[in-house]
C-alpha cells in the first residue's frame, strides 16, 4: 500500500517566475495574433498621421474645460427651449393613434398634390362659389373637420391649469 499523504506544500513563485510566465504568456499571444496586432498598428498610424491621436490627446489633457463650455452651451436658454420642444412634441405624438397621423398625413398630401394641379388657374373664385363649394362631400368633410379641430384647440386654450 501506498504512504499517506500527511502534508501539501504550497509552491510559492517568486516575482521574477511570476514576471517570466508573463511575458512567455504575452509572447504566445503575440504570435497568435500577428496579423490582427499588425492591422491595429496600421491603423494607430494612420490616425497619428492624420493628427487624430494628438487632437484625442489634447482633449484628454482639456477635459475640464471642455466639459465646462458643454454644460454652459447646454444650458443656454435657446438650447433648453430646443429640449422642451422636442419633449412636448415627443409627448403628442406618443400620444396620437398612428392610424389618425396616418390618414392626416394622406389627407395633407393629396390636397398638396390638388392645389399644385389647380393653383395655376387664374379664375376668380365668387362668394357664390364659395357657397357651392360647400356642396362638394370632400370640401364640406375638410371645412367640418377643420372646424372641428379649432373648437378643440379652443376648448383646451379656455381651460384654466
Amino acid at each position: 500500500m501506498a504512504t499517506p499523504i500527511t502534508s501539501i506544500k504550497k509552491t510559492e513563485w517568486t516575482e521574477e517566475e511570476v514576471q517570466g510566465e508573463k511575458l512567455a504568456e504575452l509572447q504566445s499571444l503575440i504570435a497568435e495574433q500577428e496579423q490582427a496586432l499588425s492591422k491595429i498598428l496600421e491603423i494607430t498610424g494612420e490616425l497619428n498621421d492624420a493628427g487624430v491621436i494628438d487632437a484625442a490627446q489634447a482633449m484628454v489633457k482639456a477635459k475640464e474645460n471642455l466639459t465646462k463650455i458643454a454644460v454652459d452651451q447646454a444650458s443656454r436658454e435657446p438650447v433648453t427651449n430646443a429640449i422642451n420642444h422636442l419633449i412636448n412634441v415627443s409627448g403628442l405624438l406618443t400620444s396620437i393613434d398612428p392610424d389618425v397621423t396616418e390618414k392626416l398625413v394622406k389627407s395633407v398630401q393629396s390636397g398638396l398634390q390638388e392645389a399644385e394641379l389647380y393653383g395655376q388657374n387664374e379664375q376668380k373664385i365668387g362668394m357664390l362659389d364659395l357657397l357651392k363649394s360647400f356642396n362638394d362631400p370632400d370640401i364640406n368633410r375638410a371645412v367640418k373637420f377643420g372646424m372641428h379641430f379649432l373648437k378643440g384647440m379652443g376648448k383646451e386654450l379656455g381651460e384654466k391649469e
